[in-house]
């Protein structure tokens, strides 16, 4: 039989090279995996909304292509301001130059004023592509402004958040900002008026120990990763191993943290039903005083 395992040996050998010299002929972004259900499929099936066709899950967008997604009607605010390095951190400088390139933007967070509707809403989304969408110093003032402007003019907020957390390289600078922007806010509801945060893969760290947890309405994408710490820091504290669904938008929706969560494709049109519902709730307590 050593002829046959010789021309079994040639034929995998042949086979091998075949499906190699094919393999790299397929251009690259034609095949995606999903990184909650791992499963794979062609790209066509992506659709336009960035969402996995098995499980639902909804890619990270950058800042401006979700913003091309809810509205062509925007104006940006503080796009002058630019991060600065206040602690001379090593390697930091370079850093913002590449998050600054592929983003497009100058920090991780995109703020103004849109039309959701033909209704004038401040509009907030955090960009996890810069920095993993961390807080730093100009995110904080930009948020905080943002708050203040929607104070000023009587305008809802809605915010999507994205974010790994308080950016180390600016210390404690950056972890200011999450009581700077929780103040912004609070004089926000003071003043009556509505926020809407939506929740998105990954919110994490200081931003949802502040104002990601603050808003009047919750909403979450599917299957996005909402917590604090990460499951390994937590697992090796408690000593014990943590359910599957730990920190997942359908957990924390099952335990009151969460009041909606919604598909991607229909987000616009949630955002738009709440909005009416608000304006018409304002105009009936103005009507009966």
């Amino acid at each position: 039989m050593t002829w046959f395992n010789r021309l079994k040996d040639y034929s995998k050998q042949q086979t091998d090279k075949l499906l190699n010299r094919y393999l790299t002929q397929i251009p690259s972004g034609i095949w995606r995996e999903c990184p909650r259900c791992h499963s794979r499929f062609y790209y066509r099936r992506f659709g336009n909304f960035d969402v996995c066709p098995e499980c639902g899950y909804g890619f990270r967008l950058t800042a401006r292509k979700r913003l091309r997604m809810l509205t062509k009607d925007a104006v940006e605010w503080d796009a002058d301001l630019v991060t600065k390095d206040p602690l001379s951190f090593p390697g930091y400088s370079e850093k913002l130059q590449r998050a600054q390139k592929i983003t497009k933007l100058n920090e991780s967070v995109w703020t103004g004023l849109a039309l959701l509707d033909k209704r004038s809403v401040a509009l907030g989304i955090m960009d996890p592509y810069f920095i993993m969408g961390s807080l730093g110093m100009i995110t904080g003032e930009k948020l905080a402004r943002l708050f203040e402007r929607a104070t000023l003019h009587e305008l809802p907020v809605i915010l999507f958040t994205a974010s790994g957390g308080a950016r180390m390289q600016e210390g404690i600078h950056s972890l200011m900002q999450m009581s700077k922007v929780t103040a912004a806010v609070n004089r926000h509801r003071q003043a009556g008026l509505l926020y809407i945060v939506v929740l998105t893969d990954p919110t994490t760290g200081g931003v949802t120990a502040s104002f990601a947890m603050e808003a009047d309405i919750t909403i979450a994408e599917p299957k996005a990763l909402i917590g604090f710490a990460g499951r390994r820091v937590i697992e090796q504290t408690v000593k014990q191993k943590l359910p599957a669904d730990f920190q997942s938008a359908e957990q924390l929706q099952k335990n009151g943290f969460v009041d909606e969560i919604v598909p991607r494709e229909h987000l616009t049109e949630e955002l738009k039903l709440l909005l009416d519902m608000n304006q018409s709730n304002a105009w009936r307590a103005n009507h009966d005083k």
